[in-house]
């Protein structure tokens, strides 16, 4: 599998994040961590509820208008096991109700804050993330 470096790329990606997380932190008090908005979307009130809803309509939408900008934004394939991929997932879901938040949360807000507890989640993140790689494309023989 060949990959492209794309700073440009990563850098307007990266700018718009944190322009929305700080947009969100300014207008509403709240903090753009994706599980946090996703698990309160049913737990909160009616005008609650619109942002969540707006800012989780606007994942899809934004990946979807990259990807009408450049033709090659979705060039690429999941060649993996479907099972692996949902018991990834569901890992994913347990570990952000054990850390409190996830990588959104953690990692672009907690840290922009200074929040120590963010700080130690999101090398905790990278860590094991660097870890998973190693194992599964090194010991386990994945590509």
């Amino acid at each position: 599998m060949e990959t492209t470096f794309t700073p440009i790329a990563g850098l307007v990606g990266g700018g718009l994040i944190g322009l929305a997380a700080t947009m969100l932190l300014l207008f509403n008090g709240k903090i753009a961590g994706i599980s946090g908005i996703l698990g309160s979307i049913f737990f909160t009130d009616n005008s609650d509820r619109v942002w969540r809803l707006m800012f989780l309509l606007g994942l899809p939408l934004g990946a979807a208008f990259g990807a009408w900008l450049t033709s090659d934004a979705l060039g690429f394939e999941i060649a993996r096991n479907p099972f692996l991929l949902i018991v990834a997932g569901a890992l994913v879901g347990i570990g952000t109700q054990l850390g409190h938040g996830c990588t959104s949360g953690h990692g672009v807000c907690g840290m922009a804050r200074g929040s120590h507890r963010s700080i130690i989640a999101t090398v905790t993140f990278m860590v094991t993330a660097g870890v998973t790689v190693y194992v599964m494309r090194h010991l386990m023989g994945g590509a």
